[in-house]
């Protein structure tokens, strides 16, 4: 299975796993609002949102020119990267998750930059409508989303 996934997929696969230890639910390339779309979107036991960006090498990261748009549709932001990636070129006032296929591990937490709280109930929807339509076109592939 591992095989089939590019190596972005195989880092936000251990970062979900990760986060679903901690008590997160996950839903990979998630749009937040028109024209962004992030790599992992997790949602908290508390409410609390999180944007997780999946970079696979240095030329990933360096042609990204749309992350700090993600800032404001999230409470923390993390870069995911594994062992090899060179980290000093992320922000230092963002998260840093070091992951591989099968798990991962926080390394920076980054602030904590509370979402007004009309956007968290808007994107909060949002999330759970992408979750079960997901959900159900799993259940009922030959089923068109209108």
């Amino acid at each position: 299975m591992t095989d089939l996934l590019q190596p972005g997929q195989r880092l936000a696969r251990g970062v979900c796993r990760h986060l679903r230890s901690l008590d997160f639910a996950c839903v990979e390339e998630f749009t937040p609002d028109r024209g962004l779309r992030v790599d992992v979107m997790a949602l908290g036991p508390k409410g609390e949102l999180w944007v997780v960006e999946c970079k696979s090498s240095r030329a990933d990261f360096t042609s990204d020119s749309k992350w700090q748009g993600y800032l404001d549709w999230c409470d923390r932001y993390f870069w995911a990267v594994d062992s090899a990636f060179p980290c000093d070129l992320l922000p230092e006032n963002t998260g840093l998750i070091l992951a591989d296929a099968y798990d991962a591990e926080i390394q920076r937490m980054p602030d904590l930059h509370k979402l007004p709280a009309a956007r968290r109930r808007a994107l909060t929807q949002r999330f759970a409508r992408a979750a079960a339509l997901r959900l159900q076109a799993t259940r009922d592939p030959e089923m068109t989303l209108a």
